[in-house]
């Protein structure tokens, strides 16, 4: 809370908060300035946010919202051919001062082990179609990564989720490499090609806020589906629909890889049946696959859906403003399904209980998982005012055979504009939860382990936003039974202890 005193009192960056994503801009200007699932939707969020103050100077591109300006003129150059490039760069410093397990970079004492790095630089080039060649409605999109660092939830926290969504293993390689092609005056749009479903599925605008990685992509799909899923930082091949009727209602649809890493699914190779045990995927993810070019399309598909009803919307896509005075709301449904094969929880390959006989873990056909979620603002002193006061939840559940995570919840409370002077900065407070599933705890049950139950997370922060080009996030998290409750690797009868994480975030817009 000192941080957020000295931004208090520090000196506005004289910017007005312009509309993020499709369905953030529904909820007005109560959402956080720059969203931080991950760099995609943090880079959403610049642009967004560079191509309005461009518009409004007649400067397309001009660069306002980064660092590097106008480039000599280049952004305005290429703006005119609908050509916008952006790059961001994110660097974090993480450091437990309780719980966790025995590093294996520092002096195996778990906390009290310096501080852990982890940085990404993200270039986009995003082409509107229509300025280049004349193809109306024709977007095309390409992103690369370079991630650097040690993810501090791989080396000595072993957590369900990363205690940061920007953690992954090091590498340089291809991102996202996709066509989108807009149809009945913007109503219809399909997506094809190499995508990152993490930016539009099973998001919570609000909870966009916060650095846990369960407030991006949550626990559900994160823990069960093979590397993750297509979501950061890997991209799948998929198609996705999205149908934007005259109203408030949007219908989404996307069938994508379900395993981008390539994960061996085959667990007979690993002492645990999990394909993601003890989050290794924060590290291995990106091992099978370091240049991002391999297009996976040999496991199974993952079919996600999901519906979206906006109340009272504030601003959004073709005009829509709801005349009503009532605080605006997002509303979503959504559910997957994914056609591969899963290990079983219960019995091996003879029918025998896997806990108690060991052997190879039967492979079960089909996963699904179904998700509702609520973003609500709940007051604001004047239909105008940058002061307000947002709530979010969301809910998954799912089968308890095949999966490591049955349920998860998290919620959470947004302060936009806190102090006076910061119109642009959020102060949050968010709770998450994952359970077990019940196949997990029979197996640990049989097998004679620490039998993991509920795993909670609590996490406070402020984003500020201290140049146009540049956001500061001070975080602190406290996670409560990590892994549920699992034995240390060290010390297999005492469970994990209990985590204390502060962490600084920053976010640079080239």
């Amino acid at each position: 809370m000192l941080v957020a005193g000295f931004f208090a009192f520090a000196p506005d960056t004289g910017y007005t908060q312009t509309p993020l994503r499709d369905g953030q801009a529904m909820l007005g200007r109560s959402v956080p300035f720059l969203a931080q699932i991950d760099p995609a939707t943090a880079r959403n969020s610049w642009q967004v946010d560079t191509l309005t103050n461009s518009q409004n100077r007649d400067t397309p591109y001009g660069g306002g919202s980064n660092l590097l300006g106008t480039v000599g003129g280049l952004r305005p150059w290429l703006g005119r051919y609908g050509i916008a490039l952006n790059i961001q760069d994110t660097n974090e410093l993480w450091g437990n001062i309780t719980g966790g397990i025995a590093s294996s970079s520092g002096n195996g004492r778990g906390s009290d082990t310096g501080p852990a790095y982890i940085g990404v630089t993200m270039p986009t080039l995003t082409a509107d179609l229509e300025k280049l060649m004349g193809l109306k409605g024709g977007t095309f999109n390409i992103s690369a990564l370079q991630i650097r660092g040690r993810p501090i939830t791989q080396d000595r926290l072993a957590d369900f989720n990363p205690i940061s969504g920007f953690e992954a293993g090091c590498s340089t390689r291809l991102f996202e490499l996709w066509y989108q092609q807009s149809f009945l005056r913007g109503a219809l749009d399909i997506k094809l090609g190499q995508q990152d479903l993490d930016t539009e599925f099973l998001i919570s605008d609000y909870a966009a806020l916060y650095l846990n990685a369960n407030f991006g992509w949550p626990m559900g799909p994160s823990v069960n589906l093979y590397g993750g899923g297509p979501s950061w930082p890997l991209a799948s091949p998929a198609i996705r629909l999205r149908y934007r009727p005259k109203g408030n209602y949007t219908v989404m649809f996307a069938a994508a890889d379900d395993n981008p890493s390539e994960t061996d699914n085959n667990p007979s190779n690993s002492s645990s049946p999990r394909p993601n045990a003890n989050q290794s995927i924060a590290i291995s993810q990106t091992m099978n696959d370091n240049s991002g070019t391999r297009f996976n399309m040999g496991t199974g598909a993952l079919l996600i859906t999901e519906l979206q009803y906006a109340l009272n919307p504030q601003s959004g896509d073709r005009g829509l403003t709801s005349r009503q005075s009532g605080l605006p709301g997002i509303y979503k449904l959504g559910g997957y399904y994914d056609t591969g094969r899963f290990p079983d929880y219960r019995y091996n390959t003879q029918g025998q209980s896997l806990g108690t006989d060991g052997g190879t873990p039967r492979q079960d056909r089909g996963n699904w998982l179904i998700y509702g979620i609520i973003d609500q603002l709940i007051w604001r002193p004047a239909p105008d005012a940058s002061r307000s006061l947002g709530i979010f939840v969301r809910a998954t559940g799912n089968r308890g055979d095949r999966n490591a995570i049955s349920f998860a919840i998290d919620a959470g409370l947004n302060l936009k504009a806190p102090f006076p002077n910061r119109v642009n900065d959020t102060l949050g407070f968010g709770w998450g939860m994952g359970r077990a599933t019940s196949g997990l705890r029979a197996y640990d049950r049989m097998r004679g382990a620490m039998v993991q139950g509920n795993e909670n997370h609590f996490e406070l922060t402020y984003q500020a936003q201290v140049m146009p080009w540049m956001v500061v996030q001070p975080d602190f998290q406290y996670v409560l039974h990590p892994m549920g409750g699992a034995g240390d690797p060290s010390h297999p009868a005492r469970a994990i202890g209990n985590e204390a994480v502060f962490g600084l975030h920053t976010n640079v817009n080239f």
